[in-house]
């Protein structure tokens, strides 16, 4: 008898369940929805009686170009937001920083309570219009996210796994990186996501100042009354935001401790 339980022991040991099956669980609907949305978009298009102004504005080359004007704003937005938000909110839960964090708070949240596009039209004013100060107005737009869940992440961390880290003389940022980065890697995560949401909803009004990506398909389509123009700005928009999200949430379930599956 105890040699067959010692034998079951080890099967269940040798035979651990796949964390990349339940992945594949959890995140294989998304990108079988999108797959549809945009195939049933392309034919609806491909099948419509196009003008010349309609073609101009969906062939290839344009979407393309324009798309990837997004998705760089996006990214760029992104990678600033985490280093500055990111970096800040892992500073502000320092215990010589912490009577700073209410003002931080504050400060970003005033830059999301300004209406996306006012704010985009006052940076204008000061900084000309372009690339550049689409991307001020949308890291301004998308700080608080990420500051917030930084904060709230890592401030939740169970200060008994923190004492016992420094009581086997682990240096303060040992502790930081090794204990409570890993454990608040969810929170900070799903500020991030939010942030990237954010970004590619508000770069479609980057437009406006001269900065190019999908949102200037959507004023096309609205100002000259092209439906099949301003439905195809308006899907890819949706289908970038989603794909962002969905990309996030595979990223956060990688990196989120096996501890807390």
């Amino acid at each position: 008898m105890s040699t067959v339980t010692e034998a079951r022991t080890e099967q269940v040991v040798l035979t651990p369940p796949s964390r990349w099956r339940g992945l594949l669980r959890r995140h294989l609907a998304m990108p079988a929805v999108l797959a549809v949305v945009l195939l049933g978009t392309y034919l609806w298009v491909r099948s419509a009686d196009l003008d010349d102004i309609e073609r101009r504005s969906l062939n290839a080359d344009y979407l393309l170009r324009t798309v990837g004007e997004h998705v760089t704003l996006t990214a760029l937005t992104t990678v600033l937001v985490v280093a500055i938000a990111g970096g800040g909110g892992i500073l502000l839960t320092r215990r010589s920083m912490r009577w700073l964090a209410p003002f931080a708070t504050g400060l970003a949240n005033i830059g999301q309570a300004t209406p996306a596009i006012g704010l985009l039209v006052l940076l204008s004013i000061f900084f000309g219009i372009g690339f550049s100060t689409a991307l001020i107005g949308l890291v301004a737009y998308s700080v608080l996210p990420v500051l917030q869940n930084t904060i709230v992440g890592i401030n939740q961390v169970d200060r008994h796994l923190i004492e016992a880290g420094r009581g086997i003389g682990m240096s303060p940022f040992a502790v930081l990186v090794r204990i409570e980065l890993p454990l608040a890697v969810p929170v900070i995560l799903a500020g991030v996501r939010t942030a990237l949401v954010l970004a590619v909803g508000v770069a479609t009004l980057a437009t406006f100042i001269d900065a190019g990506g999908l949102g200037a398909m959507i004023v096309t389509g609205i100002k000259l009354q092209r439906e099949t123009v301003l439905v195809t700005g308006a899907v890819l928009t949706a289908t970038l935001a989603l794909t962002l999200d969905w990309l996030g949430g595979v990223i956060s379930d990688l990196l989120r401790p096996r501890g807390l599956d």
